[in-house]
């Protein structure tokens, strides 16, 4: 085990405590006004923060030369649950 492990899982589980915040806090905006534009900005960042916890339990979880996987997929999540926020900027 590296030195940065420690620190790489201090701050996956920061993202993951934090962008469940959000989600929740989205999530219960969208169900008091029924905006679609907050269920799609709740679903882009659990999308998000879904990528952080799959690529976090691969990267602990994995042999530590196959982390190209963890990385492919969160960075595919990542590119997903962006592209589900910016169109909850845009949605009526």
């Amino acid at each position: 085990m590296s030195e940065v492990t420690p620190l790489v899982v201090a701050f996956k589980t920061l993202t993951l405590v934090m962008g469940g915040l959000i989600t929740y806090l989205a999530t219960k905006a969208y169900r008091r006004t029924g905006s679609k534009a907050l269920r799609a900005l709740a679903l882009g960042f659990g999308i998000v923060t879904t990528g952080a916890l799959i690529a976090g339990a691969l990267d602990q979880f994995v042999a530590a030369g196959d982390q190209s996987v963890a990385l492919a997929i969160e960075s595919a999540l990542t590119t997903v649950g962006f592209g589900v926020i910016l169109y909850s900027l845009y949605a009526d």
